[in-house]
């Protein structure tokens, strides 16, 4: 662009490759083929080297009315429905909500610039669908519990209602509230929760997904509990962004039901496998890894360990390719186990280690935002974060949060001891992705000696 002329006060001109001729749609629209390519998304690489996924017409618009059934929604329904974009250009989930559904579908998009920016775009815009990665979620989770804690009094009164709104919301969800209960929520809503997603601009939100990372059934049950309709999607770039959602009757813990029109199956190992017209044509320049990811039988082989329940809910169990195994050779998520303890506030991102250990370990980078007001509550002085957690009390008092955050994990699998860190690890390095999935090699390398000093 010529933003010199811009800044001139002159008119803003493009490269000649925007303008043409104009095309006639009824001729174009007779070109265009379903088998056709629409684009080429590079995986992020967290297991090995970026392909090229190539993804079809067919397989957009198969997910776009798959979706459409699995939202409970007609094209009229989604017409002007508000949406921020904000994720990288090139991830899938970026491209099915703010992209492929706007084009087709007719949303209102507004283009957030930065992750940072995006509270006030989200109190500007209100948008009614909303796609967060598990990192925005949890700052929100953060950000929130942390200005609630700051008044012990409204903290104490707060922590009871989202206690007994939970179990309310989810028996609402599943269509099991009496009228009693469901008046009983309301009440607590307008109490406590209503004025809460006004001031996160999510106060008109239909339909709020997460997705990209496993994010903890706790976090997205507080969620549903303070009326945001959080639920969680998977899928991949391989399959044209969802596998399995649902929107309406959410079970936490899971990752919904296997998306309309497709087949979704555990294979003999665990392995989560999925056929169907979202199936990408393969991978660029490629027959051999094509061949790895789809079976003869037009199976799509997800690289995760997965289970299925009695109702045809998904539960990801983790990447066949991270499993850890022990020293004492258990085998165990580390995924499932970052995520219970990225439900600590104070804590914001977390590694666990422990593959051919004796024990299982973490490292636990703190939450700048929180910690302010997590030390104002109890009490500590500080002038950095680096000071901060240095201080004996905040050491035991993220040991004492970690242990009771294991509780739920059996003694081998539980994370024995953490190692603390202050500086976030951002997106788009050698520890994260551009969607902020780990990049567990990159950990490794860049934390040998402080990996080591747990082990001494």
């Amino acid at each position: 662009m010529v933003l010199d002329e811009a800044a001139a006060g002159g008119d803003v001109s493009g490269p000649e490759s925007l303008y043409g001729d104009p095309v006639d749609l009824a001729v174009e629209a007779r070109t265009g083929r379903p088998e056709d390519l629409a684009t080429i998304i590079y995986t992020s690489g967290t297991t090995g080297q970026p392909k090229g996924v190539m993804i079809t017409n067919r397989n957009v618009m198969w997910v776009l009315e798959s979706g459409l059934v699995s939202y409970g929604w007609t094209r009229a329904d989604i017409v002007g429905k508000r949406v921020v974009s904000y994720l990288p250009m090139a991830h899938i989930a970026e491209r099915v909500v703010s992209h492929y559904t706007a084009m087709l579908l007719g949303l209102e998009v507004s283009t957030c610039p930065e992750t940072a920016f995006l509270a006030q775009y989200l109190g500007a815009v209100k948008p009614q669908i909303v796609f967060g990665v598990p990192r925005v979620w949890e700052k929100v989770y953060g950000r929130l519990n942390a200005l609630i804690a700051a008044d012990p009094e409204a903290a104490e009164k707060f922590d009871a209602a989202i206690a007994e709104a939970m179990p309310l919301r989810q028996k609402m969800t599943m269509g099991e509230a009496t009228e009693a209960e469901v008046a009983r929520y309301e009440e607590l809503d307008v109490e406590n929760f209503a004025l809460l997603r006004a001031l996160l601009g999510l106060d008109e939100c239909e339909m709020a997904v997460t997705g990209a990372a496993p994010i903890p059934a706790t976090m997205l049950s507080w969620f549903r509990g303070i009326g945001i309709p959080l639920a969680e999607v998977y899928g991949m770039s391989e399959n044209t962004g969802p596998m399995s959602f649902e929107r309406i009757r959410v079970k936490p813990g899971t990752v919904g039901l296997k998306m309309p029109g497709s087949e979704l199956k555990i294979f003999d190992d665990g392995e989560v496998c999925c056929r169907g017209g979202h199936v990408f044509a393969g991978y660029l320049n490629d027959p051999e890894k094509t061949a790895e990811a789809i079976d003869e039988e037009g199976w799509l082989h997800s690289g995760d360990i997965g289970e299925i329940d009695d109702e045809g809910y998904l539960r990801i169990v983790d990447r066949k390719k991270e499993l850890i195994i022990t020293a004492g050779g258990k085998n165990l998520s580390p995924a499932n186990l970052e995520a219970s303890l990225k439900t600590i506030p104070l804590i914001g991102q977390a590694a666990v280690i422990g593959d051919n250990r004796p024990f299982v370990s973490a490292l636990v980078v703190l939450d700048a935002e929180v910690a302010p007001g997590w030390a104002a509550q109890n009490g500590i002085e500080f002038t950095t974060i680096e000071e901060f957690a240095r201080l004996p009390e905040v050491v035991e008092a993220v040991g004492e949060l970690v242990e009771e955050a294991m509780s739920g994990y059996n003694n081998a699998e539980r994370v024995k001891k953490v190692k603390i860190l202050t500086d976030e690890w951002m997106p788009d390095s050698d520890l994260l992705t551009p969607t902020s999935k780990l990049k567990r090699r990159g950990v490794l390398a860049r934390f040998g000696e402080e990996i080591e000093s747990i082990y001494a």
